[in-house]
């Protein structure tokens, strides 16, 4: 008996090692298929022993942890050791162990601060997980993010929740690995966002903008002293849904007016934190997939696009919005637009996510940098009431957005805060396509199949080969170009790499929208500083207050924010 025990626990420790080599090559995809080879395998060598057992149950048992201990040993060594195929790329040890790991730090919400303790320590490019780089050469960024570089790579399968329909394996433009279907379908995004559907934008945006202001000021009439304290991230929040709203559905949300009645934002904002966990590991996201109460927030707000989009599939067109781009592609396609609903309504889903999380992040960064340097808010407010100096007949600043892309220190503000709180910190990865073998990055080294690669946009922005001095202080002077007599720039002597600016990413998969949000940050920063005084309600110092901020921006694929409590009084112009 003692006999059959020991070939029992040979057969198991080979059927592991057996089992690894067949997961490192064929890296199969389908969940059901790993976990049956992972449950038969052991146990097909105690089946053909178990009669000459004595204890049949307790004999399964070592059977099954033998196989286990001996898969897990062959997988760690391999990957710690020399035969790894990015081993010699530097990196934590746990890190090239499991990207379990990279789920703990990103349960926190810390995956850009812990990257660039990384980069720090270890230089420009890091191994991050088993089989994933992350890199902040710049020289690099062609090869991976440009049109030279590589397709998405598997941290978008951990980032999907829905299951994808109608035979697709993507919901939306953004989850598309393939590259010449993200081409296709980028197609209607270019035209929906190509300078001359910008006008229509605007049309919408002025008049969203002025709400915003009314209410803000309406608020100020009903305060103590014409002062009121408010929340200002929640508020530029909701300006932000209300306008994406007009521009994916054509008009249907009214948060700004009526507050989160449905619960759209917070569904939203409670929807980015699973996805940020499982796109370390995706094969999470194919199990939680299956569970009813997993990724309801992101359910609901599926729900609830669905809904508007078929009340805004049957609206008259009055303006030309990104749905009539989206409809009016699929109307050239093969395919039937009953057919093409899932993915019009992903994608009008993802612009309302990406458009409107995204800018009020960053209007609400805006804010807090300049209300902890004065001299800079000084600055801005003088450059905007020189620019426009006229108020319409109820005394309101009459902004005219064409004329805000000309306005230098006001560009410099947006790329300073752009630079040091990118919406999206850390999560470009980019993968050799399938069946492809690899892909060399220029000249430096090979990225096997399999292997994902990152740019992290926070990281890069504060390196100080590209950005000096101090990468991680508010300076926007360092975008502005010294004039002759030295008034534009308090000093001239910054190093400002351009190319290693990637706050919308970069290649053929970069932000589509990026025009637009540009014109709607301008817009709303030039409207609060003409017509509004602000401030910090508490009164702290400037530097606690910017290291609030900062400590509150929570890394959820894009930077989830905290709350702005400021004070705000209704300019006397």
């Amino acid at each position: 008996m003692e006999q059959f025990f020991k070939r029992i626990l040979v057969l198991e420790a080979c059927g592991a090692i057996a089992t690894h080599l067949w997961l490192k090559r064929s890296e199969p995809s389908s969940l059901f298929l790993v976990c049956s080879v992972l449950s038969l395998v052991p146990f097909f060598p105690f089946f053909v022993f178990s009669p000459s057992l004595a204890s049949p149950i307790s004999g399964m048992f070592l059977s099954y942890l033998v196989y286990s201990v001996t898969l897990a040993t062959s997988v760690v060594a391999y990957r710690i050791s020399s035969f790894h195929p990015l081993s010699k790329h530097p990196g934590p040890l746990i890190c090239k162990i499991t990207k379990l790991w990279s789920v703990w730090v990103a349960l926190k919400g810390d995956t850009h601060l812990y990257h660039k303790r990384l980069h720090d320590k270890y230089g420009p490019t890091v191994r991050i997980g088993p089989n994933e780089l992350s890199t902040v050469d710049k020289d690099l960024i062609p090869f991976v993010l440009g049109s030279q570089g590589m397709p998405k790579g598997q941290l978008w399968d951990g980032r999907r929740f829905d299951q994808p329909k109608n035979g697709n394996e993507y919901n939306s433009l953004i989850d598309v690995r393939d590259l010449q279907i993200h081409a296709q379908l980028r197609k209607a995004w270019n035209k929906a966002f190509a300078p001359s559907s910008m006008r229509d934008y605007e049309e919408i945006l002025v008049p969203r903008v002025a709400q915003l202001g009314d209410h803000l000021a309406h608020a100020c009439k009903n305060g103590n002293d014409h002062v009121v304290h408010v929340d200002l991230a929640k508020w530029i929040s909701f300006f932000s849904f209300d306008f994406m709203g007009d521009i994916a559905f054509g008009g249907c949300f009214e948060l700004m007016r009526d507050g989160d009645k449905e619960g759209m934002w917070k569904n939203m904002e409670s929807g980015l934190y699973l996805p940020s966990i499982t796109q370390h590991v995706p094969w999470i996201a194919v199990v939680l997939r299956s569970l009813p109460f997993f990724g309801s927030g992101m359910q609901a707000l599926t729900r609830f696009g669905v809904f508007h989009a078929k009340r805004r599939a049957a609206l008259e067109l009055k303006k030309k919005d990104l749905f009539y781009y989206l409809l009016e592609a699929s109307n050239t396609s093969s395919t039937s637009v009953e057919e093409q609903l899932p993915i019009i309504v992903g994608n009008a889903i993802l612009t309302i996510v990406a458009g409107s999380d995204t800018t009020a992040s960053v209007m609400s960064s805006i804010i807090c940098y300049l209300l902890c340097h004065p001299d800079v808010y000084e600055r801005l407010r003088d450059e905007l009431d020189h620019a426009f100096p006229y108020l319409d007949a109820d005394g309101v600043p009459v902004i005219e957005p064409e004329k805000l892309s000309s306005l230098n220190l006001l560009n410099a503000v947006i790329n300073e805060t752009l630079r040091l709180l990118p919406a999206v910190p850390t999560s470009l990865q980019r993968a050799p396509a399938r069946g492809s073998g690899g892909q060399m990055l220029g000249t430096s080294f090979f990225i096997p199949e399999g292997t994902g690669i990152q740019v992290p946009p926070y990281v890069l922005h504060r390196d100080p080969r590209y950005f000096s001095p101090d990468p991680d202080a508010f300076i926007p002077d360092r975008w502005l170009t010294p004039s002759k007599d030295g008034k534009d720039s308090q000093v001239p002597e910054f190093l400002t790499m351009r190319d290693a600016f990637i706050p919308f990413s970069s290649g053929p998969a970069n932000c589509a929208g990026k025009s637009l949000a540009l014109t709607e940050m301008r817009t709303v920063i030039a409207l609060l500083l003409k017509r509004f005084d602000l401030g910090f309600e508490s009164k702290g110092s400037l530097e606690v207050e910017r290291a609030k901020w900062e400590s509150q921006m929570k890394d959820r694929f894009v930077f989830a924010k905290g709350k702005l409590p400021i004070w705000l009084k209704e300019r006397r112009l």
